[in-house]
């Protein structure tokens, strides 16, 4: 069976050019976590893209099965968006190889409308500590992989603040995307403040 991994990779390269950086994490027990950064621009204010590379070298497996399947099941690599030169956003590498690897560590499967947290800032003075997990399609196209493997999906994250991320738990996550989109919120300022939930 072919490697996933330089398909997703390759597929990463056509849709945002050349990675100007790429770290690796490995956890205990997982396999590598790679994080890629692809800078649209030099200049401030540009977008700056981070990517996961490994999460998908697996499927997901229900967390209530018995056996996990090795071959069948969703696959999935992680995307963030932010803006360059407001904030160390590359300091993120970490937290979202922690994201990627939490299918193999705590046996979850990360869909669209679930929220992740990493308990912490998700980088230097940030107001967020957990993200949203959105539709994919917009910036990579899933990949298709031959039968029986299911195709990878390339999930954007938006970040959340902690007042966010708690008015979601209660209203659901196609509430809270309607009050960022009402209210004109960049999700890809890495120093907004919250969205008023009121």
């Amino acid at each position: 069976m072919a490697d996933v991994l330089p398909l997703v990779e390759a597929r990463l390269h056509n849709a945002l050019g050349e990675p100007d950086a790429r770290a690796a994490v490995t956890f205990l027990g997982t396999d590598r976590i790679e994080v890629l950064r692809f800078s649209a621009s030099g200049q401030e204010g540009g977008v700056v893209r981070y990517a996961t590379l490994g999460m998908s070298a697996q499927p997901m497996a229900d967390p209530a099965a018995v056996l996990a399947d090795p071959v069948k099941g969703p696959r999935a690599e992680l995307l963030l968006s932010v803006r360059a030169g407001a904030a160390d956003t590359d300091k993120v590498l970490r937290p979202l190889a922690v994201l990627a690897a939490s299918p193999q560590v705590e046996g979850v499967i990360v869909a669209p409308g679930a929220s992740l947290d990493v308990g912490e800032p998700l980088w230097p003075g940030a107001p967020f500590t957990s993200v949203l997990v959105a539709e994919p399609g917009g910036l990579v196209e899933d990949l298709e992989l031959d039968a029986p493997l299911d195709p990878v999906r390339f999930l954007p994250l938006l970040p959340m603040t902690p007042n966010e991320a708690a008015w979601k738990r209660v209203h659901g996550a196609p509430a809270l995307q309607e009050r960022w989109l009402n209210h004109g919120t960049d999700l890809r300022d890495p120093s907004r403040r919250s969205v008023p939930l009121d």
